[in-house]
């Protein structure tokens, strides 16, 4: 048996599949992933994330801290505000990617589950120098619930006050309520919320909203959302070997000022040239019409705009799109790539080549 969630109960009750997980004992699904998709992209649903790594960082040091340890700079957030960055390795790689809060009194980190061990090594490592505490909130607990409907469902259980501060919350902005910490973040394409809470009042909340008639989605249809949505997954679409700028990752490195030496910045400075150049891989989205479902590991044949074969290219992620009825897929692949075919069954399938992220609030991205 794994570790368990504050919600494991409620998962067993609601008639969760349950698999292995990193380690914890997560719900795939509650009987239909395809089901638990199409409510999120239609009303809402609400996801389980306590398995993810809660880090507090304060002290006088924590600005600089940060901003020596992540590419994105934290110097630009404001009390009660949000960024997604990379946190790399002097290599350039990604160890991981992470959401970092701009707390009353410091600053909070939601890295993942998978990565704990490694990353809480690696802030460890780098702390020396500065007047940091770095503290793991595995005393708390996330629920996100996402859709059209999300935030009229959550404010419907919150005191007033608070469900009054959440209604005017705009994207990456977060309110502190005590020890809850409500943001407007997420990980399938819809608006929705995160809601960060002591583990003793996640059980009253996740019963409310179950009792309003807000689904239970697993770790299933989270994926099928968040590629739809065009988002990494990490280990797959990006890990310590792959520079940020082959995933997509352009806009959370932050190289102004100049003199902000953030973990990994000379090899970026290089990495940049050589993607300039287009000598780095990049990431697109791929769309497969026809029938056939592209997978995670299959190979993709590039071709140029003279139409020669160019190289060739690998899929990170790919599954079927509920949302849009046919498969879709996060490749990387040569820079000059003008064409794609992937190989299915042992032969080559045209795809379409087009921007990662494929749905937006339940509507088709690209034409």
């Amino acid at each position: 048996m794994g570790k368990q969630t504050p919600l494991y109960q409620q998962h067993i009750d609601a008639g969760a599949r349950m698999v292995d997980f990193a380690g914890w004992d997560m719900p795939i699904h509650y009987g239909s992933v395809i089901n638990e998709h199409h409510r999120v992209r239609q009303q809402c649903g609400m996801f389980d994330v306590s398995h993810m790594t809660i880090v507090d960082i304060t002290g006088t040091g924590a600005r600089g801290y940060l901003r020596r340890l992540l590419a994105n700079d934290v110097a630009r957030l404001e009390s009660g505000q949000a960024l997604y960055s990379a946190m790399l390795n002097e290599s350039g790689g990604v160890i991981d990617d992470l959401i970092v809060y701009r707390l009353a009194n410091g600053y909070r980190l939601v890295v993942n589950c998978a990565t704990r061990d490694k990353d809480l090594a690696w802030m460890e490592r780098w702390r020396a120098g500065f007047d940091v505490t770095l503290a793991e909130r595995d005393e708390l607990a996330i629920i996100a619930v996402h859709g059209p409907d999300s935030i009229d469902q959550v404010c419907a259980h919150l005191p007033e006050g608070v469900a009054q501060a959440t209604r005017e919350l705009k994207n990456f902005r977060a309110t502190e309520q005590e020890d809850w910490l409500v943001a407007r973040t997420g990980y399938t394409g819809e608006k929705g919320l995160e809601l960060i809470l002591p583990a003793s009042d996640a059980t009253a909340l996740w019963q409310a909203l179950l009792n309003a008639d807000v689904q239970p989605v697993g770790l299933g249809a989270r994926d099928t959302l968040r590629l739809e949505a065009g988002m990494n997954l990490y280990g797959q679409d990006m890990d310590e070997e792959i520079s940020p700028l082959s995933a997509n990752l352009r806009r959370t490195l932050i190289m102004e000022p100049a003199d902000r030496d953030f973990l990994g910045r000379e090899a970026v400075e290089h990495d940049l040239e050589r993607f300039e150049a287009g000598e780095l891989p990049v990431q697109t989205g791929l769309v497969l019409e026809e029938r056939g479902v592209m997978r995670a590991g299959q190979k993709v044949i590039c071709y140029d705009s003279a139409d020669e074969q160019c190289g060739e290219g690998i899929l990170t992620s790919g599954t079927f799109s509920p949302t849009l009825k046919h498969s879709i897929a996060l490749a990387r692949i040569p820079a000059n790539t003008s064409r794609c075919e992937v190989e299915l069954r042992g032969r080559p399938q045209a795809v379409r080549m087009v921007p990662p992220g494929f749905v937006r609030f339940g509507k088709k991205r690209f034409d």
